[in-house]
């Protein structure tokens, strides 16, 4: 594969080599494009010097019969206006170890996964379905609507809560932590201080409540986004519709009027949402009970470090979940 065909799919790098670890797994290796300045993920500026390079192991899009892992130099870079930050990579979601076009590949054959679910069910079975709880996963969703126009969806709390800890409180941490390079001992603080603000109240360790009121009380933009965490929870226990929805007005109101721009684009994107939010006054359903088995399979897996027998793994899922006797 040449350098000029490699940027189509992975722009910004190129191959360096490939082997076949296993008859249906390949293993490319990529390097920087020398022609391709990196950039700062978080302000774009690409005058940056590279700070350090770490290599990342990354799920691609399977190819043909393989299963395809890119080994991934990222670099981070010491940006004059955001300090040290990873670079910005256009094809790899932040934080995560998937490209984007195993996403979009993933979220396509959703509605070819669920289907045969609606079609076991038939037309009655899909009619008396009158809610559908999930996470704001635009294909499901799509495909719920297709084939039970009647349902309501709701989305469910925690994805959303998840998902705001990701992109607001996260975010703001981070260039609340850069705005102190000057004052090692507050930065390390706020750095610090991703598991304080993500955790629920009641979660967290002894003595820990006494930390988080201190970093609340001595951070105005931590303080606002961490009681908008709280706020937008509250839309999930409204005794009715016509609540929620005023608690929906009132919660984007404030985060308009914040001037936090994490926590404003969030809630632009929340918008397109609110109808499957406020759908949980009335059908109070979550996805709770999936995500533990979703959780316990994680396990297995991690204690076992992977299989290789797919069918053995099967089996021990199966074993971990016996069901009820009848």
């Amino acid at each position: 594969m040449n350098a000029n065909l490699s940027s189509l799919f992975w722009e910004g790098f190129t191959v360096d080599s490939f082997t076949h670890p296993a008859p249906d797994a390949l293993l490319i290796t990529l390097r920087p494009d020398p022609g391709f300045a990196p950039s700062c993920r978080r302000c774009g500026c690409r005058d940056c010097a590279v700070h350090d390079v770490s290599v990342r192991r990354i799920r691609e899009r399977d190819l043909l019969h393989w299963r395809v892992t890119l080994l991934l130099p990222v670099r981070r870079l010491r940006c004059s206006r955001c300090g040290i930050a990873t670079e910005r990579i256009s094809w790899l979601p932040e934080r995560q170890r998937y490209t984007s076009s195993l996403a979009t590949w993933v979220e396509s054959l959703t509605r070819v996964a669920f289907r045969p679910f609606f079609t076991w069910l038939g037309p009655e079975g899909c009619a008396a379905i009158e809610s559908v709880a999930m996470d704001m996963n635009t294909a499901l969703d799509l495909e719920v609507r297709a084939q039970c126009p009647q349902a309501e969806v709701v989305y469910d709390l925690f994805h959303v809560v998840a998902k705001f800890g990701r992109e607001v409180i996260d975010r703001v941490r981070v260039d609340q932590a850069n705005q102190l390079r000057d004052n090692s001992k507050a930065r390390k603080v706020i750095k610090r201080s991703r598991w304080l603000l993500l955790r629920n109240p009641e979660n967290l360790p002894a003595g820990h409540e006494v930390k988080l009121a201190e970093l609340l009380a001595a951070n105005q933009p931590l303080n606002t986004v961490y009681v908008m965490k709280t706020a937008l929870k509250e839309l999930w226990y409204a005794p009715d519709k016509d609540v929620a929805q005023r608690r929906w007005n009132e919660w984007y109101r404030q985060s308009q009027e914040s001037g936090i721009k994490a926590l404003q684009q969030f809630a632009d994107k929340l918008k397109g949402y609110v109808s499957g939010i406020i759908a949980s006054a009335t059908h109070h359903l979550n996805t709770s009970v999936l995500e533990g088995m979703n959780n316990r399979i994680k396990v297995i897996k991690r204690m076992a470090y992977g299989y290789r027998d797919n069918d053995y793994f099967f089996m021990k899922i199966k074993a971990a979940f016996p069901g009820k006797a009848r």
